[in-house]
C-alpha cells in the first residue's frame, strides 16, 4: 500500500455530521498532522480510517489491515495492574505478534528497567503514554493512526516522539496523527489537514 486515497467521507456522531464531503491522500514517508478545534472529527476520522467506526459514505482506498496499522488512541489501553513489559506482551498476544526484545522497544521510549517493572497504575501520565508508545517500536507496521500522541510528554517524551515520527517517515512509513500543539522536531514531509470549518 503506497498511498491512501479518501474521498468525499461523511462522518456523523450520533444525529450530528462531524465530516462531510471530506477528500484528501496520504503517501508513504508523509506526516498527516490533522487540525481542528474540539468537536470537529479528528478521532472520528481515524476511527474511521482504522475501521472502529463506519462511515456514513465516501470511499477509503484502499482501507489498512489491522496488520498494517498501529492505532494509539485517547486512552492508552493499559490494564493498571499489569506492568509495562507485562502490557506489552499482553497487547502482542492479542494480535497475534511475537515480541523479539519487547525491553528495548520500552527503553527506546525511555522507561527505564524499574519502570517498565512497575504496574502500570503506578507510573506517571506521561509514563503510562510512552508505555503504549513502545508498541510502534516492538511491531513495525508501515501506518501509523495516531491519537493526541503527545498528551503527557515532557521535554524528553516529545524529544523521543520527533525522533520516532523522523525515523518512521524516512524509512518510507506514514502517519496521520492528530495533536493541538505543533509536533516536535523537523519533519520534511510534514503536511496539515484542518478540519474547522471555514469562517
Amino acid at each position: 500500500m503506497s498511498r491512501l486515497e479518501v474521498q468525499q467521507l461523511v462522518v456523523s456522531r450520533g444525529d450530528r455530521v462531524v465530516l462531510e464531503g471530506l477528500s484528501f491522500s496520504v503517501a508513504n514517508g508523509e506526516v498527516l498532522h490533522i487540525l481542528g478545534r474540539n468537536g470537529a472529527g479528528k478521532t472520528s476520522l481515524l476511527e474511521v480510517l482504522c475501521g472502529l467506526r463506519r462511515a456514513d459514505s465516501g470511499r477509503i482506498d484502499p482501507q489498512p489491515e489491522s496488520r498494517q496499522r498501529h492505532w494509539i488512541g485517547h486512552k492508552n489501553a493499559l490494564n493498571p495492574t499489569l506492568s509495562a513489559l507485562e502490557n506489552l506482551h499482553f497487547w502482542a498476544a492479542l494480535n497475534g505478534e511475537r515480541l523479539d526484545d519487547p525491553r528495548a522497544a520500552l527503553s527506546a521510549v525511555g522507561l527505564q528497567k524499574a519502570q517498565q517493572n512497575r504496574p502500570s497504575g503506578q507510573l506517571s501520565t506521561g509514563q503510562k503514554r510512552r508505555a503504549a508508545l513502545a508498541r510502534l517500536v516492538a511491531v513495525p507496521r508501515p501506518w501509523w493512526f495516531l491519537d493526541e500522541p503527545l498528551a503527557g510528554l515532557d521535554v524528553q517524551g516529545l524529544a523521543l516522539f520527533a525522533d520516532l515520527l523522523g525515523r518512521h517517515a524516512a524509512g518510507g512509513g506514514a502517519v496521520l496523527v492528530t495533536s493541538h500543539q505543533p509536533l516536535p522536531g523537523t519533519l520534511p514531509t510534514l503536511r496539515h489537514l484542518d478540519l474547522s470549518p471555514a469562517a
